[in-house]
């Protein structure tokens, strides 16, 4: 299978001649004789543009290419005006399948005639995507909704793909130099977790049940409602929702859209999801948005087809915004440092080569207008600078990395002077200072103090433990952090043991675990003596109260 795939990506290649889209400048010799010398050349290109060309031979090659194209399509701060505007029909405009297979899918998931499932049903697709179409349909009380329903045998397209990609993976980490680094392994089995669980409507509507209730009543984001009595793994049925193309420029500017509160209230949603909620939309290419209608001085988003979402870990969480931020500060030497300490780049590496290098790439970007500057783009070079301190891609950011692309390249077509960076570092500061503030780590040690004490005669041991299987996680740490661990982790026992002075062992758990916990121990760090000093004092007194 892996072969017939291969030969059936390298024929459409040929027959759409998408070789001559690549720019051959910058590769090596070899591969410029072979895409001078390949049979492809054999092959007209036809009477299609270079950008018909591309959307065609993307759509041909089923629906992980055209995710690809998505993402491309986003960015036509990359991408020639004509090319961008074809791909952007890959976010709706893949050809259907039947609406007979798709009435045959629903029935057989339903178990009922669509006459008795739906007061009406449109036979003719609202909209088709690479790995579902919908229809439109009304249920009970005259409710308007729609129906999303998977495409029949996509699962073995996408079967086949993913195992080529596994191939490649193992091909390029057995072969390429920096294969190693770039973990392709790891990164093609995230991307099959994901792509998989897109097949899963029923964990879409989960997904979206979840991202209504972090927006329940807000002002800038709305989530339709899931039917859960229609909904089933390969059909997921939810609210209709009515509202304009985010891509339709003209209409928001007719109806006098704020269209820098637009841009800004993007960027707002982004951070909020990655931050508070640690639940982010990670498919927000243009086909998935809309803009509520009648709202042009308070603009709303409306989110739609929720079925990849990312989401970070306290650790991930707490490194992404203090490196976010450094940036934005220009703040090179923390940049380096901060990599070094959440093992980003491996703890040998020299701080002031390394700090060298991001100014050197930092420096020149940083004197344009701020509304020129491409965030993510600076991004990708700083990852590129950084390959030579041997980086390794961290496979949890790169659902993140894409969504901030798109996000971005968005917000400038929506309002080409956005200045990302003034509208992300105020959220970024407030985010930290709130987060580690001695009110907040009080109150999430005060969430969690049930469980330490049901757990505090176990817990020197599992702090031993833990100390042992953290090491690759926090590769920073210093010997002398982990002998205070294991001091506090004695302290405990001594105490439990004699069973004295209860109150001294539970603060000692207490503080063991927050020295323990790296984004706890790290907020602290940056609180200035005295608030560490209230929070001790809050953190007695409410020891003493219980």
């Amino acid at each position: 299978m892996g072969l017939r795939r291969l030969l059936a990506i390298c024929w459409i290649i040929c027959v759409y001649r998408l070789d001559t889209l690549i720019p051959t400048e910058h590769l090596p010799l070899r591969a410029r004789l072979l895409l001078r010398c390949g049979p492809w050349r054999l092959f007209a290109k036809g009477k299609y543009s270079r950008g018909e060309r591309l959307r065609l031979g993307l759509e041909n090659l089923g629906p992980i290419f055209i995710k690809f194209g998505q993402i491309l399509s986003t960015r036509r701060d990359l991408l020639a005006d004509d090319v961008a505007m074809e791909l952007a029909k890959l976010q709706d405009q893949v050809p259907p399948f039947g609406s007979e297979q798709a009435v045959a899918v629903i029935e057989a998931a339903l178990g009922k005639p669509i006459e008795q499932l739906f007061l009406k049903f449109d036979r003719q697709p609202l909209a088709s995507a690479s790995i579902a179409q919908v229809h439109t349909a009304t249920i009970d009380n005259n409710i308007d909704v729609v129906v999303k329903v998977v495409r029949p045998g996509i699962e073995h397209i996408i079967s086949a793909d993913l195992k080529l990609l596994q191939t490649i993976a193992v091909l390029i980490a057995r072969y390429i130099p920096d294969g190693r680094r770039l973990r392709p392994v790891e990164v093609v089995e995230d991307y099959r977790h994901t792509i998989l669980d897109e097949l899963d409507l029923q964990r879409e509507g989960a997904n979206t049940s979840q991202l209504r209730r972090n927006f329940k009543d807000s002002e800038v984001l709305y989530v339709p409602e899931v039917y859960w009595d229609y909904t089933r793994r390969n059909i997921l049925v939810m609210e209709r929702i009515y509202g304009i193309p985010v891509t339709d420029v003209e209409t928001l500017k007719e109806q006098g859209t704020d269209m820098k509160k637009l841009a800004e209230r993007g960027v707002e949603i982004f951070f909020t999801q990655v931050f508070r909620d640690s639940f982010f939309h990670a498919d927000m290419h243009p086909g998935n948005i809309f803009i509520a209608h009648n709202r042009p001085n308070s603009p709303q988003y409306i989110a739609i087809d929720c079925a990849i979402i990312g989401s970070l870990s306290d650790f991930d969480q707490y490194y992404l915004a203090r490196n976010l931020l450094a940036i934005f500060q220009r703040n090179y030497r923390e940049v380096a440092e901060l990599h070094i300490e959440c093992g980003w780049v491996p703890p040998e590496t020299r701080v002031h080569e390394f700090e060298a290098a991001i100014r050197t790439v930092s420096e020149p970007i940083f004197e344009k207008p701020l509304a020129e500057i491409s965030f993510g783009l600076l991004l990708l070079q700083l990852f590129q600078t950084a390959r030579r301190f041997d980086m390794e891609v961290q496979p949890s950011l790169v659902l993140l990395q894409k969504t901030l692309l798109n996000i971005e390249g968005l917000g400038r077509q929506l309002y080409p002077q956005l200045d990302l960076w003034s509208t992300a570092m105020p959220f970024l500061e407030r985010w930290v200072r709130d987060r580690y503030s001695p009110q907040s780590v009080l109150k999430k040690v005060s969430h969690r103090i049930p469980g330490w004490l049901e757990q505090l005669p176990n817990l020197p041991e599992a702090l031993l433990e833990r100390g042992g299987a953290g090491k690759e996680q926090i590769s920073a740490n210093t010997k002398a952090e982990r002998q205070l661990q294991h001091d506090f982790a004695e302290m405990i026992k001594q105490q439990a043991q004699r069973g004295r002075n209860q109150r001294l062992a539970i603060v000692a758990a207490l503080a063991a675990a927050l020295v323990s916990d790296p984004g706890i121990r790290a907020g602290l760090q940056e609180l200035p003596s005295m608030s560490i000093g209230l929070f001790a004092v809050a953190l007695y007194f409410f020891i003493r109260s219980r």
